[in-house]
């Protein structure tokens, strides 16, 4: 199911890409070097997508601007419910403010906990990352194959901060949902109040996805998901209003 011909093309570049980056780093982090590695290359990765992430938060402050004329459509076609999606896509088009822009950066990075997973769970790479090993765990270990030795401990503190990220994601969605709400965006409307239950969720599910990860899986996900919990409280920080600005 797995083996579609960009796979393996993909997983030799990124084998070949961490072990550059493994010999880089070997005289700093020692042992450590392909956990590092794991950790630069998914930097990279985050750094190469990241302006889809400007456009995504651009993309949602576009629609929050539009939010009065979110209410006259709906107001408009309260009678004609099978018209509004046409309507209110036609108008975030015309304001560039697309609603599915903001899938991008998270559907690029499946491949690449994909390839992440692959190069650590089979030979399929060809640079001999199988071998490779962090405080003793060898980088394909899961769960599943036992919590001996340091396998405890390093899991127990990746799945931790993972938590923790969650946590911190998920408050800070429902407080984006509340103030939504309040603005009239268009998360208001029938059927809107379960998505925005459900949405503060998601960010659980990668404590889920880690479980059954090998660990050079679950450190590329601690790291991403670091990166966007950053990214997200950089881009999304309150912007200061005409008034903030000349009251000071």
């Amino acid at each position: 199911m797995l083996a579609f011909a960009p796979l393996p093309a993909a997983v030799g570049a990124a084998g070949r890409a961490l072990t550059w980056f493994t010999t880089l780093l070997e005289p700093l982090a020692g042992d450590a070097a392909t956990a590092a590695a794991i950790v630069v290359l998914t930097v990279v990765v985050r750094l190469l997508i990241s302006p889809l992430t400007v456009a995504q938060v651009r993309g949602e402050r576009r629609r929050a601007a539009l939010a009065p004329e979110v209410r006259e459509l709906q107001r408009r076609y309260a009678d004609d419910p099978a018209r509004l999606p046409g309507e209110l896509f036609a108008l975030y088009r015309a304001n560039g403010a697309s609603p599915v822009s903001g899938c991008l950066p998270l559907l690029l990075q499946a491949p690449v906990l994909l390839v992440m997973y692959r190069l650590f769970t089979t030979a399929e790479g060809g640079t001999g990352l199988l071998g490779e090993r962090l405080a003793g765990v060898p980088l394909g270990h899961h769960l599943g194959d036992g919590l001996g030795g340091g396998a405890l401990p390093l899991f127990g503190v990746l799945l931790a901060v993972l938590l923790a990220l969650a946590c911190w994601t998920s408050r800070r969605m429902r407080r984006a949902a509340a103030t939504a709400t309040v603005a009239g965006t268009p998360t208001e409307g029938p059927g809107a109040a379960v998505p925005g239950r459900l949405l503060p969720l998601l960010p659980y599910t990668t404590v889920l996805v880690a479980v059954v990860l090998p660990l050079a899986a679950v450190i590329y996900l601690v790291t991403t998901t670091a990166w966007s919990a950053t990214e997200q409280a950089v881009l999304r920080r309150p912007r200061p209003t005409p008034e903030s600005v000349d009251g000071r």
